[in-house]
This record gives C-alpha cells, sequence and structure tokens, in this order.
C-alpha cells in the first residue's frame, strides 16, 4: 500500500510532534520509544489490525469491562543476563519477571472472556502463550518481599536455623557482658550501641584496659570507646561463617531457579514485546480520547470527506490557552480533484493544508483522527508535500531551485494513487515565468489524476482552476469590514489577496497605495478587484443562507408541534366520537331492551318475549357482520391455524399435566408438615400460663389450673374446663 511518504513529508506535516503528543500517554520507557518510532504503515492488512485494536482499545473508555492494568518492569537485561548459561539473577529481577508473567495471564484471561468485546486485542493475545509454571516456579523460591525462602532447600533451612542459635548465644552472653560491666562502673550513661551490625560495649576510655574484648572504635571526642566483650567473639566468628555460607547457598539456589526459567527465554521476550504493543496501543486510544478522534470509514473507492475535521496539534496548542479551534471540511472525489486555495496570508490556507495531510499520514499510521463520524477516506501509496521555505545550505540550492527539484519527484512518483500537497505553488522565481511552470505542472498532476490540494497568490493558477473540469478554486473566509480571518474554506471560488486593503489596513499611506495601483495593469487591477467583489458578495450570500437555513430550521421545528398538537387533538376527537357512538348504541339497545320487558309485562307470556328477543339478537348480528365482514382465509392459513391449535393444546395439556404434578406434590408435603405439627401438638404437655383455645373455637384464653386430663382456662370475663385433647396451643407459657 503505502510506497512513497518521506521523512520531508513527515516532517513537513509535524507528523513528529503527534508522536511526541501521543508518547506522554505511555506509561513505559519502552512505549514511549516504540511511539516515537511510527511509520506509516506499508500493508493494507497490518494497519486495519492496529486501527481496529485502537479503536476497541478506546470503547473500553466507555464499557464496564475496562482492560486491566497492563503497568510492566522493563525486564529486557534480565532476559538477557538470564540466556547466559550458569547466570544468575538477584531475587528482585526475578520477581519483575514473575509479575511480568501473571499480567500476561491475567490479560490473557480477560479478553477471552471479553473476546465479544474485544476481538482484534483477543487475536493478538492469542499470539503469545499462557503459562502458570513461571510465576510458580519463582514464588516457591522468592517471598513477596524478595527474600529467598527457608524452604527453598534443606541446607539453607538448617543454615538459617544456626544462625538464630548463634545470635541468641551472642545476645545471651552480650547480656551477661553488660551486667558485669555495668554493676564495675566501666560503662558510660549510654551504655552499648553498634558497630558494623555488631553490639559493642559503650566503655569509658579510662577503663578500656579493664575489659576485655576487641576493640572496634571510640567517640569523636575520644572519651568513650567501643569494645567487643571478649565472650561474644567466638560467637560472632561462628556467625560470619554462617553467614558466608547462607550467601553462597543463596546463589547455589538462584542458579538453580535460573536454570528452570531459562528456557522460558523467548517467551519472556514475547511477553515484553506483546506489553510494550498494549502500551502504544493504550496511549494512542487514550490521546484519541482527548482530541475526540475517531476511525473514519475507509473504502476502496478514490474518495477523502473530512467533515469537522481538526488539526490534532492546533486543536491542543488553543485548548491550552482555552480558545476555540474552527474545523474544516474537505472533500476530495473524482469531481474534485485538486483544490486550489487563493487569498491572504495569515487566513489558514496552509493549516488547511496541512490538517488533511497530517491527518492522512495518522489515519495510515495507525493512529485515530479529529472527524466527524461521518466521515470517510481512502489509503494513498504516495503522499507528497511542498510545504514553508526549503533552502538547503548544505547543497547549496535556493527556495526555487529545491522547490524544482521537488516538483522533479512529485512528477516521477504521482500517479491516480497519489496525495500531494504544495503551499505557496509556483513562488520563488519570476512571477510570470514560475507562474507559467506551475501551470504546466498542475496540467500534469491533473491528467496523472492525482488527487491534491495547492495554494497559491497565482491569478493564471486561479483562471486555470476554472477552466480543468475537476479541479475547483477555494478561498479562505475574511471578515469584509475588518479584514479578520474567519478561517472557513469556500469551494468554488478563488479568493482575492487583498494586497491594497491588507496594506492600508497596516497603515501604509493612501498615496503609496494609489501609485503601487498605477504600476500594475489594470486588466489585474480589475481582476483583483472583481474576484474581492466577488469573494464579499459570497461571505453575504453565505451569511444570508446561514441565517436563511437557521429560519427554516425554526419553522421546521414549530411546524412539527403543530403537527403533533393537531394529532393529539385528533386522536382526542376521535376518542369522544367513538365514545358518543358507543353510548348511543347503549340507548338504541336499553329502549329495545325496555320495550320488549314492557310488553311482557303487559302479556306475561315469556314464549313471546323469549321468540321477540331471538329475532332481535339475530337481526343485530346480521347488521354486525355486514359492518364487520369476516375475511376469508385461504387453505394454508386454515392448516396452520389447525397446527396451531394442535400445538396450543398438546401445550395446554403439558402444561396441565406439569401443574397437576406440582399441586400433588405441594398437598403431599402440606400434608406431611400439617401431620408433623399434629404430632408435635399431640407430644406437647400443657403447663400452667400456655395460651391455648379450643380446637374448633376462636376465643384465646389461659391455663390456670391443670387437673389430671383437664384444664381450668381464663378468659377474663369467666373461667371455664375443659379437657386438654380439645385444646390447641397457640403460645407456650415463659419459663
Amino acid at each position: 500500500m503505502v510506497k512513497n511518504i518521506s521523512k520531508k513529508t513527515l516532517q513537513d506535516l509535524e507528523f513528529t510532534t503527534v508522536l511526541k503528543q501521543v508518547a506522554t500517554y505511555c506509561t513505559s520507557n519502552l512505549g514511549k520509544d516504540k511511539v516515537l518510532e511510527i511509520n506509516p504503515i506499508s500493508k493494507t492488512k497490518e494497519l486495519f489490525f492496529e486501527l481496529d485494536l485502537v479503536n476497541e482499545y478506546l470503547a473500553s473508555f466507555e464499557n464496564e469491562n475496562r482492560i486491566p492494568n497492563h503497568n510492566f518492569d522493563n525486564i529486557s537485561e534480565s532476559t538477557k543476563r538470564l540466556a547466559i548459561e550458569n547466570s544468575f539473577l538477584e531475587p528482585d529481577a526475578f520477581l519483575k519477571i514473575a509479575t511480568t508473567a501473571e499480567t500476561i495471564n491475567i490479560l490473557k484471561k480477560f479478553l477471552k472472556k471479553f473476546s465479544n468485546y474485544y476481538p482484534t486485542l483477543c487475536i493478538l493475545s492469542e499470539k503469545i502463550e499462557f503459562t502458570n509454571a513461571i510465576t510458580t516456579e519463582i514464588k516457591n523460591i522468592i517471598t513477596l518481599d524478595g527474600i529467598i525462602a527457608n524452604n527453598a532447600s534443606p541446607t539453607l533451612k538448617q543454615i538459617r536455623k544456626d544462625i538464630q542459635e548463634i545470635k541468641g548465644k551472642i545476645s545471651e552472653s552480650f547480656s551477661r557482658a553488660l551486667t558485669k560491666n555495668i554493676s564495675a562502673g566501666y560503662l558510660d550513661d549510654i551504655k552499648e550501641t553498634v558497630v558494623d551490625n555488631q553490639r559493642v560495649l559503650a566503655v569509658l576510655a579510662m577503663h578500656r584496659r579493664k575489659v576485655k574484648g576487641s576493640l572496634l572504635g571510640a567517640s569523636k571526642s575520644g572519651n568513650i570507646v567501643y569494645i567487643a566483650p571478649q565472650e561474644t567473639l567466638a560467637f560472632h566468628r561462628s556467625l560470619q561463617n554462617l553467614v558466608y555460607e547462607e550467601k553462597q547457598e543463596v546463589i547455589k539456589i538462584l542458579r538453580a531457579l535460573a536454570d528452570k526459567i531459562r528456557p522460558f527465554v523467548p517467551l519472556l521476550e514475547s511477553f515484553i514485546i506483546f506489553l510494550t504493543h498494549l502500551d502504544t496501543i493504550s496511549a494512542k486510544a487514550k490521546y484519541a480520547r482527548d482530541i475526540n478522534a475517531i476511525l473514519p470509514k475507509i473504502t476502496s473507492e478514490k474518495n477523502v470527506f473530512f467533515k469537522n475535521a481538526y488539526h490534532p496539534i492546533l486543536w491542543q496548542k488553543n485548548n491550552a490557552l482555552h480558545l476555540p479551534t474552527i474545523s474544516q471540511t474537505i472533500t476530495l472525489n473524482k469531481k474534485q480533484q485538486i483544490i486550489v486555495i487563493s487569498g491572504p496570508n495569515a487566513g489558514g490556507k496552509s493549516i488547511t493544508l496541512k490538517t488533511i495531510g497530517l491527518l492522512q499520514v495518522m489515519l495510515q499510521s495507525g493512529l485515530l483522527i479529529p472527524v466527524h463520524e461521518r466521515s470517510s477516506t481512502t489509503l494513498f501509496d504516495t503522499i507528497s508535500t511542498d510545504i514553508g521555505d526549503n533552502q538547503s545550505i548544505e547543497n547549496q540550492l535556493s527556495t526555487y531551485s529545491y522547490r524544482l527539484k521537488n516538483m522533479r519527484y512529485f512528477l516521477k512518483k504521482c500517479n491516480d494513487n497519489t496525495l500531494f500537497l504544495i503551499d505557496e505553488f509556483g513562488t520563488g522565481s519570476d512571477p510570470e515565468l514560475g507562474g507559467a511552470l506551475a501551470e504546466i505542472f498542475l496540467e500534469e498532476f491533473y491528467q496523472k489524476k492525482s488527487y491534491g490540494i495547492i495554494t497559491t497568490h497565482y491569478t493564471n493558477l486561479k483562471v486555470l482552476a476554472d477552466q480543468l473540469d475537476n479541479v475547483v478554486n477555494a478561498n479562505m473566509q475574511f471578515n469584509e469590514h475588518t479584514l479578520e480571518p474567519l478561517y472557513k474554506l469556500n469551494i468554488g471560488q478563488a479568493g482575492s489577496s487583498f494586497t491594497f486593503e491588507v496594506a492600508q489596513k497596516n497603515g501604509i499611506p493612501y498615496s503609496l497605495i494609489n501609485r503601487a495601483k498605477k504600476r500594475v495593469e489594470n486588466e489585474k487591477i480589475r481582476l483583483d478587484k472583481t474576484i474581492s467583489k466577488l469573494q464579499k458578495e459570497r461571505n453575504r450570500l453565505q451569511k444570508r443562507s446561514e441565517s436563511l437555513e437557521k429560519q427554516k430550521s425554526e419553522e421546521q421545528i414549530q411546524l412539527e408541534n403543530l403537527k403533533e398538537k393537531e394529532q393529539k387533538i385528533q386522536q382526542k376527537l376521535s376518542g369522544f366520537q367513538e365514545l358518543y357512538d358507543n353510548n348511543q348504541r347503549m340507548l338504541t339497545l336499553g329502549r329495545k331492551t325496555n320495550e320488549l320487558l314492557n310488553k311482557y309485562f303487559q302479556t306475561n307470556n315469556k314464549k313471546e318475549l323469549t321468540a321477540d328477543f331471538i329475532k332481535w339478537a339475530t337481526s343485530e348480528k346480521t347488521k354486525h357482520i355486514k359492518k364487520n365482514p369476516p375475511k376469508k382465509k385461504t387453505k394454508t392459513e386454515k392448516k396452520n391455524e389447525k397446527i396451531t391449535a394442535e400445538k396450543q393444546q398438546k401445550t395446554i395439556q403439558k402444561v396441565e399435566k406439569e401443574v397437576l404434578e406440582k399441586v400433588v406434590k405441594v398437598r403431599a408435603e402440606k400434608k406431611k408438615e400439617a401431620e408433623k405439627i399434629a404430632q408435635q401438638k399431640a407430644n406437647y404437655v400443657f403447663k400452667i400460663g400456655d395460651n391455648v383455645r379450643l380446637i374448633d373455637g376462636n376465643a384465646v384464653g389461659t391455663i390456670d389450673k391443670i387437673e389430671k386430663k383437664n384444664a381450668f382456662i381464663n378468659y377474663g370475663i369467666f373461667t371455664t374446663k375443659v379437657a386438654m385433647s380439645k385444646l390447641e396451643l397457640i403460645k407456650a407459657a415463659k419459663k
């Protein structure tokens, strides 16, 4: 796909500045370095894959299933060292390797679980292997604090046990020496201190010969000397030997661990590559979120449509200064192959030119771009630029010479899949001669069906743009009164350079401007005036058009509101009409019913009443059928109805069977429960104070007295004697 996007093009479009901005979102130095190395992607499949990765990560900011943290330490040096035979790493380095492996496992599990949300990221993660072996091996040997575990080897366990015993003996012997010397009055007030990780006695200098031991130092004043008691010296030598043995055993264990992890070195390298790539994807997505970038539709058709496009560098700069950024809508297609933008300087011509170029390069490098979601574009094999003052001191080339050299390159490389962007086309030489040569170049680009945008002040190029079918003039809008730029692109009309107007605004005397006008050909002045008037008229018409469009939009909203109100009124009227018709019908039915009843009251003839009622009901039914005739059903519909009815019948039978089974089951359970409760009640021994009632009664009383199988129940107003077999417990008395 991408064959010719030179470093000069990337420099002209300030692509490196964008990469530096993206790099600030990386969490690792490896990621930052990788971002700064980004270039346009040459393979279409690879480009689409990268864009999908960034787009999926961007979407993760909006849903609940956020991608887990993937920060990581750079273990590249550790893996290189680990690859060397008989080498070993420090415990901290091993822990970083374990953490990296664990991060990979978490990411793989997450992306597999949510592959519907992140299909492309899931495919990327499938390229690396899932393994718990690395983490398990390291954590079996090294604790989370970076210390070799006691059970890493039996020898280490024994050595550390011996060390603890020796330390205990040192402590005991030192305590005895301390007590002895305190009693003798040989020590200073501080009693003891620590020198070289060893407890020592703080002996007054005058008594130093009275205390046996090894002199390890003295205070600055010389009044105190620090002596290790004789009793502890032998133990300290044993301790030093054990510490040395421990260190050697730890190295031996770390070497054995390195031998186990060494076969995983290629896998660890793939982990770093994956995490670095994910860091760059994350940075691109975060940058896209901050500049409101999206993935536009990419088509195979030669069509570029950037709606509401922003220059990302300008947007961030203005945003920091709380200034607005004007968006541009740019279209390039078969009918609008080349755009020639003209008009005064500082109007936004160059930034418009750079916007389309930078956005296209960003997209073809795997970055999302700040455009409207309905935007679309294609992919170009070649993107060529000629922007700014390109003097080459090194090669002793003037601006015009450099530009001619650039044009030669353009003419050699451009074809129907090229995007070219040229700022101040044809400048650097005699206007007439340079303009004529620029015309020829423009015709060549046009004939080769290349797409492009050029900016110019040359009148002959504006005229040529009007003559060529698929080349259009454009201008940047200016306020006609203040000549302040509006930074909006207008397609379809050339722009005036407003040379004399801008000069007058900047305080150049009118007499000098008048003399300058006399030196210019009258036809050229008239043409520039005509273009200027047309541009002003175009601006006025556009403002009028925008005003009318706004008015039309407001009227459309009002019309929709009125239609909605009318619809609601019609619904209410229809409801009232239906209610009125129903009431009239009920009145008619009531009158007829009343008539039949009155006749029956007079004649007392039931048969006649029944006959009249059936006759009347039949008549009403006939009227109803005439008004609402039943639809004739086809054989297929009848057959389908029959099948549906059979299915429904089977379903009903099945449901009835299930319900019946459940009812039987519930009844059986209730019966068991009732029997259980009855048994509990039967086994219950009534006590004085229990709240009870008769089995077939409702009144609740309290047992006052029990005599054999009878109980005296107090109902408050009266007391009665009842057999306990007829009683039902309501609430047992408190113990």
